[in-house]
């Protein structure tokens, strides 16, 4: 074959060396606008992975880099004076220009041609030179060949919050160092590595508005870099920071970073009668963000995997080898954008984190990608994982109201398995079993099948069970198969299974309140998903008028301030009746596209009255319900709220508007929100993965200030471990884990060398707390309007 390579970056030169040794009959040609050994930046990553399918690969470049890389374990992070250490993470660091000359002198000694100080402006001019079969574009992230064919690529494009600048510094850093200084503008974070004996990177980052305001938009390039040696002359230990982009004037080498994801990686064009691929490697066709360090890592195993797919596909023609390697290296990018999404959106809020003590920012931010886990941290590093959650179960517990947290065999207790007060509710651990419709109540009437759902997974080992959405009346149901509490025999059929749950375990049980308003009337889930009833149907209502499935369900009209009157009052007789039902926790439904969340939701609150407009007209009608029901619900038991915190529709609810929503019912009296997201539209398009919506948790709790349930895709005891130990929730709700095991936190306990029936003492606490509580209670119902003197005279009594 005759191959082009456009761009001498690590994939041009890697792919070509690893073709030309495959094939040495091959002409393959890397051109490069830069002179030899002519580069920018300092010192790349890699992990010890990467190091080994680099060895797989090509093990003569492998040595060569092995030999020329400084190798390190520990991360340590500086934060408001503590220096938090964590080992066991297995990093290299090499200069970039090193690299560089490796890959250039091992393409050399296997025939690969290279020609420099050339600008590539047509690459099918390169393609007719060459006589190319196969053209890589691996021009980097300004990509001219990607601009060409974008309609093809169809690439997107995002710039990112943050200004960073790439320098270096003659400090040596024996650890992965992440250092975080607060000034008046804002925070700034540094990245600091040694890549080689005498020289380490140092990226200075921070978002575009802070260094706005440090106005080092106005600096010159010396004033920016002094600026930057005061705010980190700590860690610097005198030594300058270096720049080596001198070229650029005033603040240009402070870049914000753009995130590029293209739907295609692979055109077709004639050549003169020849179909020819170009195929967009590297940076060109996608990028992760520096502080995962993968760009370089992405760049060499997109090489690997393309030259790889010339022997998987060996026989078949060109088609067949682009396919393959566009499908395999899709999923493996997409995965590592994910992961570099995540922390480089941690990055870019530093500020929602710092309320949090060191220890638990230092956890956050060495857990922010969900890539590293509770159990990955273990391995890498035992000891600091056992102090961390000996530090969280002494919090814990203490603000638990408990005594010190008991460690039988001398372990630690998970964070998954601490307890929690919420008001004066003590849940004996993070584990709650999420509400599930399971469509089988008789005329709204919860019954034998309920009794075993709920209390399986109460004896299970879930601190607390949490009903189906239960609605306020028969006409607020989303199927007749929908439980009430509505009438009183409704009451009575849940008090039966409270006082089960009660006696016969240690859980907790909540119940979620609700109307179903536009989603309403419609078949059991097995006979058709939001397809309305053939007979029988009752008038459906919404903020507005709403049809949830167009053109399928029934219209709900809008409802009138008479109808939100009595829906109100709906509400509150459910709450009264919940309480003399025993129920420990309430939730007030305000997601999902059922009434409340219509009048929330732009996509569906139209309203042209003080209930429509503004987020806060939108929310009012919502919270409204909720003061009233907070207002007859106990002081002492805790009420929810479930959120949608992103319609995921352009135009709809996002997460900035969730915090706000957060905050407005914080306000009103909320004890915890629970954070879901979707089910608004069925316009909807979720990006889904592994605990996809404990994000929307996360920034709920750290920018709102409020406890947060996180929901979705958590069914590991590690998922769960990982989300509290970090303060990204409060608590974890599971749905099908628990369908699948009425038991799950049972049996992921016992996984876990632990016995969630716990020691005598904790018991003996909470008992005790809950004693107390009781009588402090009973004492102000019984001395309520009393002067001091009568009650003193009442306690010597």
């Amino acid at each position: 074959m005759n191959i082009a390579c456009i761009g001498g970056g690590p994939a041009g030169l890697y792919f070509a060396l690893l073709m030309k040794k495959r094939d040495p009959s091959s002409r393959i040609v890397v051109i490069e606008r830069n002179r030899p050994y002519d580069t920018f930046g300092w010192g790349v990553v890699f992990s010890d992975q990467t190091l080994g399918n680099l060895v797989q690969a090509d093990e003569p470049t492998a040595r060569r880099i092995l030999q020329s890389f400084n190798h390190w374990d520990d991360i340590d992070v500086h934060f408001k004076g503590r220096t938090i250490t964590s080992g066991g993470h297995g990093f290299c660091g090499i200069g970039r220009k090193r690299l560089l000359n490796i890959l250039q002198d091992r393409c050399q000694e296997l025939g690969v041609e290279l020609v420099f100080e050339t600008e590539v402006d047509d690459d099918q001019e390169v393609a007719r030179r060459y006589g190319a079969d196969l053209v890589i574009a691996c021009d980097g992230l300004n990509s001219k060949v990607r601009k060409r064919y974008e309609d093809v690529f169809k690439p997107d494009i995002e710039t990112r919050a943050c200004r960073f600048v790439w320098l270096g510094t003659k400090k040596l850093f024996p650890a992965f160092t992440f250092a975080f200084e607060e000034t008046e503008h804002g925070w700034f974070q540094a990245h600091a590595y040694q890549y080689d004996g005498d020289t380490s990177t140092f990226i200075i980052e921070t978002p575009d508005e802070v260094w706005q305001r440090a106005g080092i938009d106005k600096m010159s390039q010396p004033e920016a870099i002094a600026f930057c040696e005061k705010l980190f002359a700590k860690y610097l230990d005198g030594q300058p920071l270096l720049s080596n982009s001198p070229h650029l004037r005033g603040s240009a080498n402070w870049i914000r970073f753009p995130r590029i994801v293209c739907g295609s990686w692979v055109h077709w064009n004639d050549i003169d009668g020849k179909r020819v691929p170009v195929v967009l490697m590297g940076d060109a066709a996608h990028s992760a963000h520096f502080s995962i360090g993968s760009g370089t890592k992405l760049a060499l195993e997109d090489a690997i995997e393309l030259a790889r797919c010339f022997d998987t596909y060996q026989g078949q023609d060109l088609e067949g080898v682009m396919a393959g390697y566009e499908a395999v290296r899709a999923i493996e990018v997409l995965k590592i954008q994910s992961s570099a999404r995540n922390s480089m959106e941690w990055f870019e809020n530093v500020d929602r984190y710092v309320d949090l003590e060191p220890e638990q920012f230092a956890y956050s931010m060495l857990t922010r990608s969900q890539r590293l886990s509770h159990e990955n941290l273990r391995l890498r590093d035992a000891s600091y994982v056992e102090g961390y959650e000996r530090w969280f179960a002494r919090k814990a517990f203490a603000a638990a109201g408990l005594a010190e947290p008991p460690e039988p065999r001398g372990k630690p207790i998970p964070p998954m398995l601490t307890p929690l007060r919420v008001r004066d509710l003590v849940l004996k651990n993070r584990i709650v079993m999420s509400p599930m419709a399971q469509y089988s109540a008789v005329g709204g009437t919860v019954g034998d099948f309920h009794m075993v759902h709920l209390g399986s997974r109460a004896m299970g080992g879930a601190a607390m069970v949490v009903a189906e959405m239960t609605c306020v009346s028969a006409d607020a149901r989303i199927t007749p198969g929908c439980p009430g509490l509505y009438r009183p025999e409704h009451t009575e059929a849940w008090k039966r299974i409270v006082d089960f749950v009660h006696e016969h375990t240690d859980a907790r049980i909540a119940v979620q309140i609700g109307h179903a308003g536009p989603k309403g009337s419609t078949k059991l889930a097995w006979e058709g998903t939001d397809m309305p009833l053939e007979s029988g149907n009752w008038p459906l209502i919404a903020a507005s008028e709403e049809q949830y499935l167009p053109g399928v369900s029934q219209v709900a009209r809008a409802a009138t301030h008479d109808d939100m009157r009595r829906i109100l009052g709906d509400f509150v007789r459910a709450t009264l009746e919940a309480e003399k039902a025993g129920f420990d926790w309430l939730e007030l439904h305000c997601a999902h596209g059922y009434l409340l969340s219509t009048f929330i939701s732009p996509l569906t609150n139209r309203r042209t009255d003080e209930y429509g407009g503004s987020l806060e007209n939108r929310c009012r009608y919502p919270l409204e319900v909720f003061a009233a029901m907070r207002e007859v619900w106990p002081a002492h038991k805790p009420m929810s709220v479930r959120i949608s915190a992103h319609d995921w529709v352009e135009g709809g609810i996002t997460p900035d508007d969730a915090v706000a929503i957060a905050r407005l019912f914080k306000a009103a009296g909320a004890d915890m929100i629970d954070c879901s997201s979707g089910q608004v539209s069925k316009r909807e398009q979720p990006v889904y993965g592994r605990m996809f919506q404990t994000p929307f948790a996360d920034r709920v709790r750290n920018e709102a200030g409020i406890p947060t349930i996180a929901v979705g895709a958590i069914f590991e005891a590690d998922h769960v471990n990982g989300i509290i130990a970090a303060g990204r929730a409060d608590l974890c709700a599971l749905a099908r884990p628990h369908l699948a095991n009425p038991a799950w936190t049972l049996l992921e306990s016992a996984k876990m060398g632990w016995d969630v029936t716990w020691p005598k003492q904790y018991y003996a606490g909470r008992l005790q707390l809950e004693r107390n509580l009781e009588r402090e209670r009973q004492m102000a119902a019984a001395t309520q309007g009393m002067s001091p003197r009568e009650i003193a005279a009442r306690l010597l009594e």
